[in-house]
């Protein structure tokens, strides 16, 4: 009984986000992306049928222990791309790194203006992070991991639905800066959304999220104890 509910979870979930997907093909609109509306497709279904978010997750942990080796996979975009990496190595360090910190400061800084409390601000950290990567983060830092799934999916969905327009507001034209400031801001959906833009623009997304990723890992200690001290 436990392994047929699973199943239905999971392949309900799936058979949602590829009918979303076929909608999103059809009609390009941002705010249709296949993840945005496919996790509100399920909201939707698990309120009318009132299904428990515990009952969804026995399937749904199946596709939460992909998450770990999703972190290790990160490192074959970063190794595909090394070529393009060695040779604008520079700007997208660079502007990978300036990334990570204005998305960690931004959420920690206005989290305090408005006063929460240090575990809310802890868990805004990782926001602009790949979910498996920021879960690790915020894990080691003392948040609140579910918290941090939402704020990682907040930061996807925007960089997603109005990142494109953000850049052009901004005048940012160039496949460098564009694919950075996606895959750095948005993570994966970013990426999937830079691929709009070109496959080079793609690429550099992903590159952009992966050293993200990397970095994120190695300084959020440090940026949190220089906010708090």
């Amino acid at each position: 009984m436990t392994i047929a509910l699973a199943l239905s979870m999971v392949v309900g979930t799936v058979l949602i986000y590829a009918l979303m997907a076929i909608v999103y093909k059809r009609y390009r609109l941002p705010f249709l992306m296949p993840a945005l509306t496919g996790t509100a497709a399920i909201v939707i279904l698990l309120l009318l049928l009132h299904i428990p978010y515990s009952t969804y997750m026995v399937g749904g942990q199946w596709i939460n222990e992909l998450l770990g080796p999703a972190v290790v996979a990160l490192a074959y975009p970063l190794y595909k791309q090394r070529e393009q990496l060695l040779r604008n190595w520079i700007p997208i360090v660079g502007g990978s790194l300036a990334g990570v910190f204005a998305g960690m400061l931004s959420g920690m800084l206005l989290a305090l203006m408005l006063g929460f409390s240090r575990a809310f601000i802890l868990s805004v950290v990782p926001k602009s992070v790949t979910t498996p990567v920021a879960i690790q983060i915020v894990n080691h830092l003392g948040g609140d991991s579910s918290l941090t799934s939402v704020f990682v999916m907040i930061a996807g969905f925007t960089g997603a639905v109005v990142g494109l327009s953000i850049l052009k507001w901004f005048r940012i034209h160039h496949v460098i800066g564009s694919g950075i400031a996606l895959g750095s801001a948005s993570h994966a959906l970013g990426t999937a959304k830079a691929l709009e833009i070109g496959e080079r623009a793609s690429s550099l997304s992903s590159i952009a999220m992966t050293i993200s990723a990397i970095v994120a890992s190695v300084i959020a200690p440090l940026v949190v104890w220089l906010v708090f001290h």
